[in-house]
């Protein structure tokens, strides 16, 4: 049965906001040994930007420090940060989700241990964060602040120990995973694997995508499908400018409704029961604007509307399984990765 891991094992947790306390963490971090342990909580599902809202580092004689980028945006001492653990081995479970936020807030690695990815090429069952720890180090995380407002402040603190609880393990879990990668002659795939990520260049913006609004497909119709796209452009735009996560502003149903229904003033859209319901003072602000959306499409041309697209029964491209199916994605990259490998030492003999 797995110990409950309660508490850090490695001090207590006090949040770094100010300049001096970080110069102070940048000083114990550099001190110490060995690879590092980092970890990024976004606001994902809260806020439009994906920047990171707190960023827990973690090395052996080095100590255990949870930052708060948001006042230390501009702070000296992250490059120096930067500059001084640049060379070093970076352990972060899942870390194409973090390296983004991390590489905006102006630290990156140039080596990387990816302890998510090294479990399934281990071939582990479950390789999320809490399962992996329960089977490789019998010990379990409290996972019941995973989905909260991290852009909220103050952080609670209750919030605070589960964060530094990712880290506090991470570099046992790294060990673990080493070993069996080890055990399985698997150790120099990880290693490519890994370098691999830290040379794929950031993703190319999708085209078209308000193409991705779900529950599209109900709309048949070429003039209520520009009305999609109005939309989702005018709530894309309003959110990036307030940061606040576009479905929060108008979700993806009422996107469909207005399509749909197309209301023509402010009280036809209020008549929308969904609507009605949702009249929050935040919703009320942009109600005429998305009335203007709606209007919008009157002045268009047949041959300025979107053509509808004919969805295909069959398998979706793996080009979208990255979003749409990520666990699927990860089985075939690996697959196809490992069959790469295969064969080219089935070539090379």
């Amino acid at each position: 049965m797995p110990t409950p891991l309660l508490a850090p094992r490695y001090g207590a947790v006090k949040l770094i906001e100010d300049e001096s306390a970080f110069a102070s963490a940048v000083d114990e971090i550099i001190a110490g040994e060995g690879p590092i342990a980092i970890d990024a909580e976004r606001a994902s599902g809260f806020r439009y930007s994906q920047r990171a809202y707190l960023i827990q580092i973690f090395r052996r004689g080095g100590g255990l420090h949870l930052i708060d980028p948001i006042p230390l945006a501009n702070s000296p001492q992250i490059a120096r940060l930067h500059n001084a653990l640049i060379n070093e081995e970076w352990v972060i479970h899942a870390s194409t989700q973090d390296l983004p936020c991390l590489r905006e807030f102006g630290i990156s690695p140039q080596r990387l241990f990816d302890t998510e990815l090294a479990a399934r090429l281990a071939g582990c069952e479950r390789v999320g964060l809490g399962p992996l720890t329960e089977s490789l180090l019998e010990l379990s995380l409290a996972k019941e602040h995973s989905a909260v407002d991290w852009s909220h402040r103050p952080l609670h603190d209750d919030w605070l120990t589960y964060a530094a609880l990712d880290v506090d393990v991470l570099l046992d879990l790294r060990d673990a995973v080493e070993t069996l990668l080890t055990q399985q002659g698997k150790l120099e795939w990880a290693h490519a694997d890994f370098a691999a990520i830290l040379k794929t260049p950031a993703p190319q913006p999708r085209k078209d995508p308000w193409r991705r609004t779900s529950g599209m497909h109900t709309v048949r119709d070429r003039r209520a499908l520009a009305i999609v796209k109005e939309l989702w452009e005018k709530r894309d735009e309003i959110a990036r400018e307030i940061d606040l996560a576009p479905g929060r502003l108008l979700n993806d149903s009422l996107i469909v409704t207005l399509a749909l229904k197309q209301p023509r003033t402010l009280p036809e859209l209020l008549a929308i029961s969904s609507f009605a319901r949702g009249r929050n003072d935040l919703q009320r602000s942009y109600f005429e604007e998305w009335v203007k959306a709606v209007l919008r499409v009157d002045s268009l041309q047949q041959s300025e509307l979107p053509e509808l697209r004919v969805k295909s029964d069959g398998m979706p491209p793996t080009k979208v399984w990255r979003d749409k199916f990520p666990e699927a994605y990860a089985r075939f990259t690996h697959a196809r990765a490992g069959s790469q490998r295969l064969l080219l030492n089935f070539l090379c003999r």
